[in-house]
């Protein structure tokens, strides 16, 4: 009695596929704890599309939610601000952010740690009062994530301290690994 070998080459074929495709799609959601949000927890989902070299931060704590998003094929990341209803685009320091193998990483280590070993690094940025008129520069997933919605550009500032900008800025912690800061382009003295 001899098998029939055709049926079997489908099923091995979609467990292969299965295999190499599981890498591409990462997605990890790991619960932070937020001191601003009114209950005191929120929860931040990282995505990361190795086909894509995208990757999503999601951070849900209410009236402080922001989305995040590096495209590590432009160069270019950007943070959605609910609240303020804005897009901030931001060139990308790849000196300090990490690469996206080294972020998939850092998640999986930091998932139900919480915060823990060296303090996270910091960047700031000084956000443009002038809209972006075209977004296409940015690449496809900033122009999805955006459309619509107004958006700023925004440089890195070196060496800034967030004393010079009182309360003018919005920062975004990243699982303990990386603070952004995102403040006005006035500094208050």
């Amino acid at each position: 009695m001899e098998k029939d070998k055709s049926r079997t080459s489908p099923i091995v074929f979609a467990g292969l596929l299965g295999a190499f495709l599981t890498p591409a799609f990462a997605d990890y959601n790991i619960n932070v704890s937020d001191e601003d949000n009114s209950g005191g927890s929120g929860q931040q989902s990282v995505s990361i599309n190795n086909e894509h070299n995208v990757a999503n931060v999601d951070n849900n704590n209410g009236w402080g939610s922001w989305n995040s998003l590096w495209d590590y094929e432009t160069g270019f990341a950007v943070t959605r601000l609910f609240h303020k209803k804005v897009c901030i685009v931001h060139k990308m320091n790849k000196e300090v952010m990490p690469s996206l193998q080294a972020l998939d990483a850092l998640v999986k280590e930091k998932k139900g740690k919480g915060p823990g070993g060296p303090p996270p690094k910091g960047l700031m940025y000084s956000v443009s009062h002038n809209k972006v008129n075209d977004l296409d520069k940015f690449g496809k997933s900033i122009v999805t994530m955006c459309r619509g919605v107004p958006t700023y550009m925004a440089e890195e500032i070196q060496g800034a301290s967030l004393i010079l900008y009182s309360e003018k800025c919005f920062i975004t912690n990243i699982l303990w690994i990386l603070n952004i800061s995102f403040c006005e382009e006035t500094v208050e003295y």
